[in-house]
């Protein structure tokens, strides 16, 4: 079954009020999911309300009783990994198994300068990456202490009480297209695959790749969900639709308008338009998109959106 689901940035604008009327639109209008990057603020100014990541996703698990939901996706810049999983396996049981564990290197400079988080080279985060996501998946999986050694975390004899409910506990999720850094770590420590603003020729090269990197890890093709998060520019009147075109397109510098953003990787079109993109992206191997809503406030976008797009993939 493809899960068609929703992404919103937890930096631009979000407060309790924004994310209480997300959380019941996704579960009343029939999404999968609902997924938040963790931010502390936008890349440039002006900041914005921005609500803590794991706080609101404790709010999340119990607001809700359907929808999964999770970071998309936390730096490991921001928090110890041995305090991250801990957080997650303990929102994972308050759900009842509905948390998704997306985890990442962190890439914003300029969030970390204002609240005082050491931002490092793309070759230390990368190496801190490594480390956590290697205490995280033997936390998760082990009910025996666990030791490990790293070059930027280490633990020493600790254990996860109480144990996840779920056997190796929350899914973890990487993100990110990159061939020589992203995948291999996917292959060797990840439940999902994200591919973000991918094309579908690169999805289709991407995916293949990982394909081909988890045999090497001696695990099927198959044990690692492939997901798409994306942006999607979508309206059913042609009129409304051709202004927003026109305005991403300027926005992202992008030339040739509907096409220029499809080639970028982004869902554009009225309902049938976005069902048929949409289409082909999960007969290529997508099993759950997070479709990217930026206007947090546009509950009536979102409830026309599920109307025309849901009922295809029911």
């Amino acid at each position: 079954m493809t899960q068609i689901g929703l992404m919103i940035e937890g930096q631009d604008g979000l407060n309790w009020q924004r994310w209480q009327r997300l959380l019941q639109a996704a579960e009343d209008f029939g999404f999968q999911c609902l997924f938040r990057s963790d931010h502390f603020t936008n890349n440039n100014p002006p900041d914005k309300d921005s609500l803590e990541l794991w706080v609101s996703l404790t709010y999340a698990a119990t607001a809700t009783k359907r929808i999964e939901f999770g970071p998309l996706v936390s730096p490991v810049t921001f928090r110890h990994p041995s305090m991250t999983v801990r957080m997650a396996a303990a929102v994972d049981d308050l759900s009842n198994g509905r948390l998704v564990l997306g985890l990442g290197a962190g890439w914003q400079e300029r969030e970390h300068n204002k609240f005082g988080v050491p931002f490092y080279d793309f070759e230390t985060r990368y190496a801190m990456f490594t480390d956590a996501l290697a205490i995280t998946t033997r936390l998760l999986a082990s009910q025996h202490p666990v030791t490990y050694r790293g070059r930027h975390f280490s633990v020493d004899d600790a254990v996860l009480l109480p144990h996840p409910a779920r056997p190796a506990g929350p899914p973890v999720l990487i993100g990110g297209n990159g061939p020589e850094k992203t995948l291999p770590l996917v292959a060797q420590y990840a439940q999902e695959w994200n591919a973000v603003y991918a094309s579908l020729d690169l999805f289709k090269q991407r995916s293949s790749r990982l394909d081909d990197m988890l045999q090497a890890q001696g695990r099927e093709p198959h044990s690692v969900k492939r997901s798409l998060m994306t942006r999607v520019v979508y309206d059913r009147d042609e009129t409304a639709l051709n202004r927003k075109i026109e305005a991403t397109a300027a926005g992202w510098g992008i030339k040739d308008g509907a096409e220029g953003l499809r080639a970028a990787g982004m869902l554009v079109g009225t309902g049938p338009a976005l069902v048929e993109q949409l289409g082909r992206y999960a007969e290529a191997g997508v099993q759950r998109f997070m479709l990217q809503w930026l206007d947090q406030d546009d509950i009536d976008g979102l409830e026309q959106l599920a109307a025309d797009v849901l009922p295809s993939f029911a």
